[in-house]
């Protein structure tokens, strides 16, 4: 029957998968978004080998706006696009690390939606990768707070950046140290510590998990992104070295604990413009992985529901295309 099952989605109705996530049109004949209202409708969730959590940062605008609170983000990912892990992003709470009420309110609400709270992603707290001696401490110090938080959400983990300026081995050697103190905290309470790629020499696959074998420890691993491989930019924003996200991926799956499927635009058969999805999971699936893949949409032509919408079902089309 499993097989059987398998089957008749790969075969029936996964092939038709494309016309169901743009079943109703997102656009108008100029090519903009029509309105703000959902117009994506979402498949089916299948059985697939990894599960399906929603990062906060893809409604960052909403949250931005004062649209959405954060307290509310767990309901809005379960009661809105049927996900029930999230992660969150702590620019949304930034203040609230040590506000234990604060912290048991956002328990309480993803506990009461049948919520799991996956991990919080890191950002504003230092350079770990800081060739400033003091600096580099002081940030280490900055994520201890971070750990205990997660630990009291039911998080896994703590997402963090390996950032820091100067000769690359430099820098590498300065991260491998701090990665292995807050590994060392995490590890006390029973947490882990991730590094996506995440711009600058982080971006580069072969250097990150260069580190991660360095650091050596267990709890200590990556969040493989699919599209933040870009090393540099220009002034303008544009990328001026981009690693090769295939290559990249394949390298920090080894030591992943978490994986980001970013994306930012589809084709009208549901597909990301600059992101073979098949090839991305065919990659994850190959390392064993089976844990959580986080939909991250940055995109701005669909709105933010659609985009979350979207990426779903470009997961699930795929997803079950190697399940």
């Amino acid at each position: 029957m499993k097989r059987t099952r398998r089957t008749f989605l790969r075969e029936s109705g996964l092939m038709a998968a494309g016309l169901a996530v743009y079943g109703l049109s997102a656009c108008g004949n100029n090519g903009q978004q029509q309105s703000s209202e959902s117009t994506i409708k979402m498949l089916d969730t299948p059985e697939l080998f990894f599960k399906i959590s929603l990062a906060q940062w893809s409604l960052h605008k909403a949250l931005k706006a004062g649209k959405l609170d954060n307290l509310d983000f767990a309901a809005k990912a379960k009661n809105d696009f049927g996900i029930s892990a999230v992660e969150y992003v702590n620019q949304f709470f930034m203040d609230k690390a040590k506000d234990q009420a604060y912290l048991a309110e956002m328990k309480k609400r993803a506990d009461d939606n049948g919520v799991r709270s996956v991990l919080i992603m890191i950002d504003g707290e230092g350079d770990l990768g800081s060739l400033d001696d003091a600096a580099r401490k002081q940030a280490v110090t900055n994520h201890y707070k971070w750990l205990d938080a997660a630990k009291f959400l039911g998080c896994h983990s703590i997402r963090v950046n390996a950032r820091g300026e100067g000769k690359i081995d430099d820098v590498a050697q300065a991260a491998t140290i701090s990665l292995g103190q807050l590994g060392d905290y995490a590890k006390q309470l029973e947490l882990n510590v991730i590094v996506e790629n995440h711009g600058g020499y982080s971006s580069n696959g072969q250097w990150l998990s260069y580190v991660m074998k360095a650091v050596g420890k267990e709890n200590v691993g990556t969040l493989p992104d699919f599209g933040n491989f870009c090393i540099t930019r220009n002034e303008d924003g544009s990328c001026a070295e981009e690693y090769d996200r295939y290559r990249g991926v394949d390298e920090l799956m080894p030591f992943a604990k978490g994986v980001s499927a970013k994306s930012n635009d589809f084709n009208e058969d549901g597909s990301e413009v600059k992101m073979d999805y098949l090839r991305l999971l065919k990659i994850v699936k190959d390392a064993g992985y089976t844990g959580y893949i986080g939909i991250e949409y940055e995109g701005d032509r669909l709105s933010e529901d659609d985009g979350i919408r979207a990426t779903k079902n470009l997961l699930i089309k795929e997803g079950a295309r190697l399940s």
